[in-house]
């Protein structure tokens, strides 16, 4: 008995350790592209936000959306992205960036993101720059 009691003492420690009461993890949603078409025809006050590199974005994105690369996004906010709770459709070519993108601004406290996957599901127009 004497063996196992630390063993229970270090199990409940650690595991007290991990959840917090009322802590979630910060998280974002999911659409699908089509869904994503569906939200920006209802509602008005967004951004689009394309992860991918500078010169993904400039060969083609969608109209209006800003480019801020995955890889820029760290532990400081992005100095384009000033309201934590503004609606921020993210998307890459993909999918892939953007679900690492759409984490790491929910871990910033950003509270309204939508991941909705890559251009290449895109339907509408996009612009080259």
């Amino acid at each position: 008995m004497r063996k196992i009691l630390p063993i229970l003492i270090t199990a409940l420690v650690l595991t007290g350790c991990n959840s917090a009461p009322g802590h979630t993890k910060n998280s974002y949603r999911q659409k699908t592209m089509n869904e994503a078409i569906s939200m920006l025809k209802e509602t008005s006050d967004y951004i689009i936000l394309d992860v991918r590199t500078i010169t993904e974005y400039k060969e083609k994105h969608i109209p209006g959306a800003i480019n801020i690369p995955n890889e820029t996004i760290a532990s400081e906010e992005p100095v384009e992205l000033t309201d934590k709770e503004q609606l921020i459709y993210v998307y890459c070519r993909s999918g892939n960036r953007s679900k690492q993108a759409a984490q790491k601004l929910a871990d910033l406290g950003y509270t309204n993101i939508v991941e909705i996957g890559g251009i290449i599901d895109w339907p509408g127009e996009t612009v080259s720059e």
